[in-house]
Parts: C-alpha cells; structure tokens; sequence
C-alpha cells in the first residue's frame, strides 16, 4: 500500500477523498465507495499499489482502440475495485470484490484477488513483448483512476522505456488528479454509461464528470475513442443516441471513434441481449455525423 495523493485530513482523522467526484468522506478504519482506499489513523492509503488481479497481452482492438497502433499488441493490467456499481458489469468478480469475496476486509480480498507486481516488473514485461509488437501498458479490466499512485509510477517508467500508456476508463475522475497524470497518457478509451442523469443515478455517479474527463483530455492531445454500452430499455432511446453523437462531434471532434458495444446478461442484470437491430440503428444515426463508428460484441 501507498499513502493516497489526493486527500485532506479533516477532524477527529476523518479524511477526505479528492480523486473522483465521489469526495468521499472516510472515516478512520473505513474504506471509499471504490473499496480500496482506507483510512488508516488519520492517513489515506491506496491499498492496492503494487497488486495486480489480471495480466495478459492483449490486441489494441480489444479496449477497443481501433485508431491507435492497429494490428499491435499491449500488455494489460487490471486490479480490483470501482468508483461506479454497473448492474451489468463483465468483470464484476474483481471489480465489485464485496459480492465476488463477501464479509472480506481490504485486505483480504486483495491477498485473494491479487497479486504483487512491482511497477518495474511491469515495464520489464511490457518491453520484453516489444520486439513482436506490444506498444505499452494498458490499465484496464476494472477502473484504472482509483488505482492512480501506481498507474502514475509505471506510467513514467514506461515513457522513459519509450513505450505508451493506455487507460480504460468511466472517466470518473477530478480534474487536478488527470491533469497531473495527462501528459503520461498517450490513448484513452473513455466509456459513456448513457446520455442522461437518472441513468448515472442507476451506478451510484452522476452524468457531466465523464464527459468533462474526454473534453480535457481530447484538449490536452491524448487520443480518445469513445465507447456505448447499449442496454435494451435502459440508454438505447434515440434521442439519447442522437444527444451522444451531437456531444462527441461537437465537443470531441467528427474524427473521434465512437464504439457502440452489445450487452450481454451479466452480473445482476438477466435482461436479454441488445438486439442487432439496436446497434444498427445507433451506427446509422451516428455515422450521419462522425467518421467513424464500430460495433462491439456483434
């Protein structure tokens, strides 16, 4: 574990949690609404640093990023936790550890779930893989920016390795905390839950923080694609389609890969399959405004 960078320490060694627009307000021996950042005496800890639940070398395409290195490889690491609750969420087995470890402390669900590995191991495996195609490190599979002590430390030593940083992220995160972390991030593949703020309301988060996250970060240069999770009921509305196009061309660019992904029943959520038609209806409606658009899952 690793003393967290955003907090402040407040009454009584209550501390505040300045990383993601949560703000949680933790009580000392309590944890965040991510599960792996605890108070401890007064003091904020990422307790995750330097722990990994998943590692493999992936395609680009994967994440998806389909306009960043295509055709090469990245070598992927994920932990556990997250700042949203996805009813549908694909890897909720690392990401929601109380349902997939119930009753377990911090601690013990990340000696379970987890692994060490320490930031130069990482960049060590990357570069190995770099002679047959692997481009850098991708933080993934479940929310990269609560992990942030120990995305930052291998992000610089990858840039130093001349290698590239990729994030996988909700893009539920503050704007100090990636603004400092932006100039080691080469591609972002940011995903859009919905287009409404009662849908957010539906993951514990609210609507604009995401959004805020691809304008800064498209601004700052970073490659962006966005992708849409369609869920036949819940943010497949046409007019949330169209409102999801208007804001990735006006705001990010036409040039800015949208992905349309299908759902799958999942986790909580047994509702059936998006229907094909569903995400070619999006494709059309989006393709009237941006230059590229893909479909996920089909």
């Amino acid at each position: 574990m690793k003393e967290a960078l955003f907090y402040e320490k407040r009454d009584e060694k209550v501390v505040r949690c300045r990383l993601c627009p949560h703000l949680c307000l933790i009580d000392p021996d309590d944890i965040g609404f991510c599960f792996i950042r605890k108070n401890i005496g007064g003091v904020l800890y990422a307790m995750e640093y330097g722990r990994v639940s998943s590692a493999q070398l992936d395609p680009i395409e994967k994440k998806p990023l389909y306009h960043f290195h295509p055709g090469s490889t990245i070598f992927s690491i994920g932990g556990i936790g997250c700042n949203l609750r996805c009813p549908w969420c694909q890897n909720w087995s690392i990401a929601q550890p109380c349902d997939s470890a119930p009753g377990l402390a911090v601690e013990d669900a990340l000696a379970q779930l987890t692994e060490e590995m320490a930031p130069e191991q990482v960049v060590e495996i990357a570069r190995k893989y770099a002679p047959g195609g692997c481009v850098g490190v991708a933080y993934t599979y479940n929310e990269p920016f609560i992990w942030y002590e120990y995305v930052k430390d291998i992000a610089v030593l990858v840039k130093e390795a001349g290698l590239n940083n990729v994030l996988v992220t909700n893009g539920y995160v503050l704007e100090k905390p990636l603004r400092e972390l932006l100039p080691l991030v080469d591609a972002m593949n940011i995903d859009i839950k919905g287009f409404n703020e009662d849908f957010y309301h539906l993951l514990g988060g609210h609507f604009r923080p995401p959004l805020k996250t691809a304008e800064i970060a498209k601004k700052a240069g970073c490659h962006i694609e966005i992708t849409n999770l369609l869920i036949p009921g819940r943010n497949d509305a046409k007019e949330d389609i169209e409102k999801l196009v208007d804001w990735v061309a006006d705001k990010l660019g036409k040039d800015t890969p949208l992905h349309f992904s299908r759902y799958f029943p999942s986790y909580k959520m047994t509702d059936g399959p998006t229907p094909i038609e569903t995400l070619h209806a999006a494709e059309a409606i989006a393709k009237l405004k941006l230059d590229f658009v893909h479909l996920g899952n089909v």
